[in-house]
């Protein structure tokens, strides 16, 4: 699956004849003349003597770098890890790190022979994530507990509501944090939700003064909190009760907004089944509905004053929403005309949506797909180009286009392939992961050449013509290969982690 298009069609028309001539007039001159790129300055996080390291994985994404461009993910040591949680791709035992300036300090883990991974940092300093915490009894894989890493790298355990698993997926700048922990009431469908278990699991808000806080569900058994915002609202998924649908196999699940003490259910399009990708500080949420019968999906942006909005599809009849910027510009991938469903790959492309209209940001390099996965503040968007199922070659998009393959704009590297795009900040930062010819996979941090990074060491300044761009050579680790909607199936890698719908 993966595909929108825009189904406005008269209101478009009806912008383009109000469209001032000399307006439109430059709009083509600027289409005509080849759009010119800043070249970037790459930065490998490298490992902790492993093989591998990595960001979490998008849908529902994480805060990966902060404006002061600090990053975090996870990364391998050289010991082999019996367990094989897998945090990296792999079995080696892991740690989180933050990245800053060239080093990439760890991030430990609790005592015991544990993994950790971090998922967000705030401007802080302060990072989310998680760490093994030896074995869950009730399962007889790895438990998980829900960690906040201070700005000098000290660990605060979040703790749970009694179960054996607990993750803490957001920070923002107050120190409020908001994740997901288990109770002890056995439960059959924790795994929708993103998280190891097998007993309840409800969203959780935790502060230094008052602890973690049990958001409670929207009717259901369970929930979960992947994103929180400055003004403190959190957004995730929760059951709206217990009655098992035939089409998606779980309870019907709707997205909520949480503030002051209250659950807000944002509904759906249609369908039984509806996820949260992205949460703003203006308090807009989007992501992803099911369509009334649950075999098609379509993205979505919700506010207060106009609710849940049903943003289109790039002629197919699937799509959904990765991230949104505080202007409320939507990305996401959509498919393009053919019936697909939601659940099976077909040919799609990148989205981006504003003011009411879905653009078609195209593939790179002659992919007959493409993936957005993140927005700034300055729209743009970065993400990747695949072969519908399998990622290619990272990829930017800005400035009305074209997306361009992010290995050209690097100092050229035969043996390294960026395949994937994950974040970009608001300085034009991104969170990317490479390949190397020998299958080992990398994050990285690309840092614009531009105005507001001058005298960085290893910078072209010229700007790069789209016009010269060459294709570049594929290095797809087979570790990776996995098929879109598996996305938001397995976000921190774990194995036998898997979403009982989408």
């Amino acid at each position: 699956m993966k595909s929108v298009r825009l189904t406005c069609i008269l209101t478009t028309t009806c912008l383009a004849v109000a469209m001032p001539v000399s307006l439109a007039a430059q709009d083509k001159a600027k289409q005509d003349r080849p759009h010119q790129y800043h070249h970037y300055q790459i930065n490998d996080v490298g490992t902790f003597g492993g093989p591998n390291s990595s960001f979490v994985l998008p849908s529902p994404g994480g805060r990966l770098l902060n404006s002061s461009g600090s990053a975090v993910g996870g990364a391998d040591t050289s010991t082999p890890d019996p367990s094989c949680i897998a945090f990296n791709f792999d079995c080696f035992l892991s740690f989180g790190f933050k990245w800053q300036d060239g080093v990439a300090n760890q991030l430990g883990a609790l005592p015991g022979f544990n993994s950790s991974f971090a998922v967000w940092v705030n401007d802080n300093g302060l990072v989310a994530g998680l760490s093994e915490n030896g074995s869950d009894p009730l399962t007889g894989g790895p438990a998980v507990e829900a960690i906040l890493w201070g700005r000098d790298g000290a660990i605060t355990d979040l703790g749970t509501f009694g179960g054996n698993d607990s993750v803490a997926s957001a920070v923002n700048n107050r120190g409020q944090v908001a994740g997901e922990a288990l109770n002890t009431i056995l439960d059959p469908y924790t795994g929708t939700f993103l998280i190891p278990g097998a007993t309840q699991v409800h969203a959780f808000r935790w502060t230094k003064s008052q602890g973690l806080q049990d958001l409670g569900t929207l009717g259901g058994t369970d929930s979960s909190a992947f994103e929180i915002n400055e003004r403190g609202q959190i957004a995730g998924w929760s059951f709206t009760n217990t009655t098992v649908n035939s089409t998606t196999g779980i309870p019907t699940l709707d997205p909520f907004l949480w503030e002051n003490g209250k659950m807000l259910d944002l509904g759906t399009l249609g369908g039984t089944l509806a996820k949260s990708f992205g949460l703003n500080n203006r308090g807009q949420v989007a992501g992803l509905s099911n369509m009334a019968g649950d075999l098609t999906c379509h993205p979505f942006l919700w506010d207060k004053t106009g609710g849940m909005q049903d943003l289109g599809t790039l002629g197919g009849d699937s799509g959904f929403a990765t991230w949104l910027n505080d202007a409320g510009e939507v990305v996401g991938v959509a498919n393009l005309p053919g019936a697909s469903g939601c659940d099976n790959p077909a040919t799609h492309h990148a989205f981006l949506w504003k003011n009411g209209v879905m653009a078609d940001l195209g593939t790179v390099d002659g992919d007959p797909c493409s993936h957005a996965e993140g927005i700034n503040s300055r729209s743009q968007v970065v993400g990747e180009g695949t072969d519908c199922s399998h990622e290619l070659q990272a990829f930017l998009w800005e400035d009305g286009g074209p997306a361009v393959d992010l290995n050209t704009l690097i100092p050229h590297n035969p043996g390294l392939v960026l395949y994937e795009a994950f974040y970009v900040n608001d300085r034009g930062e991104i969170a990317a992961l490479g390949t190397f010819s020998n299958g080992d996979v990398h994050a990285f941090v690309l840092r614009p050449c531009d105005e507001n990074h001058s005298g960085v060491e290893g910078c072209d300044y010229s700007m790069a013509d789209t016009a010269a761009q060459s294709p570049t050579p594929h290095y797809v680790p087979t570790r990776t290969q996995r098929p879109p909607q598996s996305r938001w199936s397995n976000r921190y890698h774990i194995p036998g982690l898997q979403s009982s719908s989408r």
